[in-house]
């Protein structure tokens, strides 16, 4: 972990979280967890019942249908649906991305328009920004090219793996334009003519994340779905990143958790020959607790101050939970023994969800990458003292 000031860890329920929020988990995803897992089922009514709740909105203004209470919020719902299923964690994380862009685009048209619909769950969508984070990292090249036309855009290109979509979905797109800087960005629904969403893959996690490659054929992108032009992009990625990616700690504090809850119980019985494994459970807990009580400070401090000041802590952060994530479901399948190679175990369903975590954009190595342009260090463990008031 990087060294953080931290506040006492939150103990809130779910209750507190959000009322209706524990009995919607035990209801609507608990039983059906290894279905999302195994058999790929999408959980969206878990979703829009969500949404229904009020669970959706905590980044949107109120006057947008929002409930505005803000990005530690947003985490926390994430979190503990992640406790349960890391999958629907993503997609709840995919759901507040969505919205996040709009809520920081120009256009204000298309905000009244479509986040009072996505707030309540109303619609339901996800973001095709990995391409756009990496090729912003120089890392690979954008995948989708853009050219203006009369009353918007023509987009043309691939992005092999999109998740929560459909094609009664909405997600937002960057593509580049010849000769410009930037990212234009764009809402794009899964219908749009030109557009088409194909499964050609298999999962061994995630499979229930309704995930498509896109193939764009000369898609029509009018200007009153641009999130964000081009020659907006870096005032744009400055308002957006830090939120962005800290809203996805929510995922790694929920596995996290639920991995110390299965050490615990396993524990109970194998307690005698589990204490001579390297990691345990009261001493994976602290680390827990610091990580999460440091993002919640971070979440204050991004809210406080905007995004541009925090983006180097918070890339430590998240880096700092895909590896803690790594660790915690590594020691719980050790825990477990034999147990966890049980097709419906959740011990082995933990192991490929914190891969997951720690691959997905940004992956440990984009993080590093990053990082390392920060200040030609490359792991943020050995970065000096960093304090969030």
């Amino acid at each position: 972990m990087p060294a953080l000031a931290l506040a006492p860890t939150s103990s809130a329920t779910p209750a507190d979280v959000l009322p209706g929020l524990a009995e919607l988990i035990a209801i609507e995803l608990s039983p059906k967890v290894v279905d999302i897992d195994l058999k790929g089922v999408y959980p969206g009514d878990f979703l829009k019942q969500l949404g229904a709740l009020g669970g959706l909105g905590s980044l949107t203004p109120v006057e947008f249908g929002g409930t505005a209470r803000g990005l530690g919020h947003a985490i926390r719902v994430i979190e503990e649906a992640s406790k349960e299923c890391v999958s629907t964690g993503f997609l709840l994380w995919a759901e507040y991305a969505l919205q996040w862009y709009v809520i920081n685009s120009s256009n204000r048209e298309l905000a009244a328009e479509m986040l009072p619909k996505m707030a309540r769950g109303e619609v339901l969508g996800g973001t095709a920004q990995s391409n756009s984070m990496k090729s912003c990292a120089g890392i690979e090249e954008a995948r989708l090219k853009a050219k203006r036309v009369d009353g918007g855009y023509v987009i043309n290109g691939v992005l092999p793996w999109v998740s929560n979509i459909g094609l009664d979905h909405w997600f937002h797109m960057g593509a580049t334009l010849p000769d410009a800087p930037g990212l234009l960005i764009g809402l794009m629904h899964g219908s749009t003519p030109g557009l088409t969403l194909a499964q050609n893959a298999h999962f061994i996690g995630m499979e229930g994340t309704n995930t498509f490659a896109c193939q764009f054929r000369d898609v029509f992108l009018p200007d009153s779905r641009v999130v964000c032009h081009a020659e907006e992009f870096g005032a744009f990625r400055d308002r957006t990143k830090s939120a962005f990616i800290l809203l996805q700690m929510g995922m790694g504090l929920g596995l996290v958790d639920a991995c110390v809850a299965m050490m615990k119980r396993a524990d109970k019985q194998f307690g005698h020959v589990n204490r001579f494994l390297d990691v345990q459970a009261d001493a994976l807990e602290a680390e827990l607790d610091a990580a999460r009580a440091a993002t919640y400070v971070l979440a204050d401090a991004i809210e406080r101050d905007g995004s541009a000041p925090h983006v180097k802590a918070t890339l430590q952060l998240r880096l700092a939970g895909s590896e803690l994530s790594l660790k915690a479901a590594n020691a719980a399948m050790l825990s477990l023994g034999a147990k966890g190679y049980l097709s419906n175990n959740p011990a082995q369903r933990r192991l490929r969800e914190a891969y997951f975590i720690a691959i997905v954009t940004p992956a440990i190595k984009h993080l590093r990458k990053e990082l390392h342009e920060f200040d030609s260090t490359a792991c943020a463990l050995s970065q000096p003292e960093l304090e969030v008031a």
